[in-house]
């Protein structure tokens, strides 16, 4: 396969949006102008008491590239007129980010300045940069590098400077920062190390508040090149009993195995994630680029190293906007999920890990609401697991729907990898208590198993009974245990599950269209009302219906969308639902609304809204629902592939309608039972095919 799209490159600062956001699925960072040192950091299982809501959320980490260059004793941070930007590259490829700019000090001297930073894969606790300067004329020169705490929530409980029982220094500085609230504790340590000339050498070590800071000083020499490199380690206490020893333990050994070595295999793991790249052939460049864009944001975004599931923006963080606190929501499982299982299984499993080991708090929120089995909390924070939905919105703990995606998750993982071990131990734990939560939660009426007092995906403004989604995907969720009661021999659970499955009342409307829920009319054409909920239940849980129920309730709500379009979530399975009604064009149509009109900036963030409709919403990304939509549109649901029990083969079903204009889709390897096997969905083919 050919390499991916990377952004065009950058030269005027204008051009930004967003600073970039550079991840590993462990650190993330915006990466401020270049100026050095300017930026947010978020680490993977750091929280905080969020001090506007006064709830669990997501903390920030001290600023792991901090750091800058005097010159003739002119601070480049202080100068930003005298900078100019020559370019800034972001190679998807790799995972890096390259930037060069002059810096004219008032003496006249310049530095011309490249630099190189990446969120080391193999060591995923670990960021990295380089730092290379060359001066035009003879100059005094100071560089800088360290980790900066300053201006987030918390405080320090440890500085250092020394190695504790150790006569020389193993690494640069070492601390241990607590978040507000005393919720957990960041440990970092660094190292740095400068080639192309001789310099002076100093640590901040008197000031026990100020940031963590090395000092290089140095007589430059013109035209020679000078390289500072820094190695930073970031350490949740979520993870470690002593995060800033274990910083220490994971710094001092980056630097000994070398910055080329880490950057070499940095590369190499992000070719082998490659070979899981979408190939839209015909698209066009347009939509190969944000078929890429979205594959990159994804997978820079998750780790399999990591315990802790990634949030609906990754580990994105900027001032502008609230990023829903960091918190883990349903959308992860919904959108996120599916194209990872099949492109990188061990990430997968991480996330899965994440609602593992937190089943006793989902009982425990079951029990709460006074239900059976496990209740996962529609928001979910990196502690114990409990609910954290905002107090100020009570309505929204009518929103459960999230256990039901879960469920779906675990059970899917166990179809597509084939793993016995996690299907009997992990799998039917979820799965079956996510089933025994349904049994408790529905009621058996004249019509059937009804769901009372509900929020769907739409969020109505109260809570509705037998709202469509809710309804539809209790019944598949019955039928996901049903079957794995059936593999594991449990009989009298399979029959019962797979007959409640079987009786569960569905909303239709007199045309036999499934509707929203029990007080929806036709009248209404609010956004909630256009919310095409019972679509998500038809494409993403695969609720079994006739051929001719489909086509009427696909057609009667991708009639009624307009409202909605423009808005999170289902706006990016839309043309799926366009195209298994055969509509090339407005397939085509709708993806473009719903999905490339959300992509922001040069480096193509997906927005939580369509920047189109809603130019006024403060630029955020990437979003992981509506990326991680398209990408399930692309390799699940416009290629006909629906993973269950059977093998693989039996997946395809077909017919292959694609988006006007694409003539095949095309994936080097997806991982399926445990083997490699490529997919390749041709428009007009009776089914896609998946080739060991």
């Amino acid at each position: 396969m050919s390499s991916p799209l990377s952004p065009a490159p950058v030269r005027s600062l204008g051009q930004e949006d967003l600073p970039p956001y550079l991840s590993n699925g462990v650190i993330g960072v915006r990466m401020g102008p270049p100026v050095l040192g300017a930026g947010v950091c978020v680490v993977s299982g750091l929280s905080s008491i969020r001090p506007v809501d006064q709830i669990e959320g997501f903390a920030r980490a001290p600023y792991p590239l901090a750091g800058g260059i005097r010159l003739d004793g002119a601070p480049l941070a202080g100068l930003p007129d005298r900078v100019r930007l020559r370019r800034r590259t972001y190679d998807f490829g790799g995972g890096e980010l390259r930037t060069s700019f002059d810096f004219t000090a008032p003496s006249g001297a310049r530095a011309k300045v490249e630099t190189i930073s990446f969120c080391s894969r193999s060591l995923p606790f670990t960021i990295l940069q380089e730092i290379a300067v060359e001066v035009d004329r003879p100059a005094s020169m100071e560089l800088t590098a360290g980790i900066d705490p300053s201006g987030i929530d918390g405080t320090w409980k440890r500085r250092e400077t020394s190695t504790p029982n150790s006569p020389t220094p193993v690494v640069d500085g070492i601390l241990a920062w607590e978040t507000h609230g005393a919720l957990s504790i960041c440990g970092g340590a660094y190292t740095t190390q400068l080639s192309g000339g001789r310099a002076q050498k100093a640590v901040e070590s008197a000031d026990d508040l100020a940031p963590l800071i090395t000092t290089y000083r140095l007589r430059a020499e013109a035209g020679r090149r000078y390289q500072l490199r820094q190695i930073t380690a970031l350490v949740p206490s979520a993870m470690h009993s002593h995060p800033e020893r274990e910083a220490t333990r994971l710094a001092a050994g980056a630097t000994e195995r070398g910055f080329d070595t880490i950057r070499r295999e940095n590369t190499e793991l992000w070719a082998d994630i490659w070979k899981g790249r979408v190939v839209l052939r015909g698209a066009g460049r347009e939509w190969q680029e944000a078929a890429d864009a979205a594959f990159y944001y994804l997978h820079a975004s998750a780790h399999a190293s990591s315990l802790f599931s990634t949030s609906m923006f990754g580990l994105a963080y900027w001032p502008n906007y609230h990023y829903y606190d960091g918190h883990v929501m349903w959308d992860i499982e919904a959108f996120a999920f599916p194209p990872l299982l099949m492109t990188a299984p061990d990430t997968a499993r991480a996330l899965l890990q994440y609602r593992l080991d937190r089943t006793k708090a989902a009982q425990r929120n079951a029990a709460l609401n006074g239900y059976n089995g496990m209740q996962f909390p529609w928001a979910s924070g990196r502690g114990a697991g409990d609910e954290l939905i905002r107090t100020n919105k009570p309505p929204l703990l009518f929103e459960q729907h999230v256990s039901l995606w879960i469920a779906k998750a675990f059970y899917e993982f166990a179809m597509v990898t084939g793993d016995d071990d996690f299907r009997r131990e992990q799998a039917w734990h979820v799965v079956e208590n996510v089933a025994r939560w349904v049994t408790s939660r529905v009621r058996r009426g004249d019509r059937g198993y009804e769901v009372p007092e509900a929020l769907g995906i739409a969020e109505q403004a109260t809570p509705v009974d037998n709202n469509a989604f809710m309804n539809m995907a209790c019944s598949q969720t019955l039928r996901f245990a049903a079957e794995l009661a059936r593999q594991l021999r449990r009989r009298q659970d399979a029959e019962r599950w797979a007959q409640m499955a079987s009786d569960f009342f569905v909303p239709t409307n007199r045309a036999g269209v499934i509707v929203q829920h029990d007080r929806f009319t036709a009248s209404q054409h609010d956004v909630a009302a256009s919310t095409p909920e019972p679509l998500a239940a038809l494409l993403l849980f695969d609720y079994p219906v006739t051929r001719e129920v489909m086509e009427r309730t696909l057609r009667f709500h991708l009639d009624r969308v307009g409202p909605y379009l423009g808005y999170p979530m289902l706006n990016s399975i839309l043309g799926a639902a366009a195209a298994w009604l055969g509509d090339r064009h407005r397939a085509a149509e709708l993806l473009r609304q719903g999905y490339l009109d959300y992509l922001r900036g040069p480096y193509r963030e997906t927005d939580e809204y369509s920047r189109v409709r809603f130019a006024s919403h403060p630029p955020v990304g990437p979003f992981m629902a509506n990326l991680g939509g398209f990408l399930t549109s692309c390799l699940l649901l416009f290629p006909n592939i629906r993973p269950g029990p059977e093998p693989p083969a039996g997946w395809c079903r077909g017919p292959v309608v694609l988006p006007e204009g694409w003539d095949a889709i095309e994936v080097e390897r997806l991982w399926i039972r445990g083997r490699p096997a490529g997919l390749r969905a041709v428009h007009g083919a009776r089914r896609a095919t998946l080739q060991f």
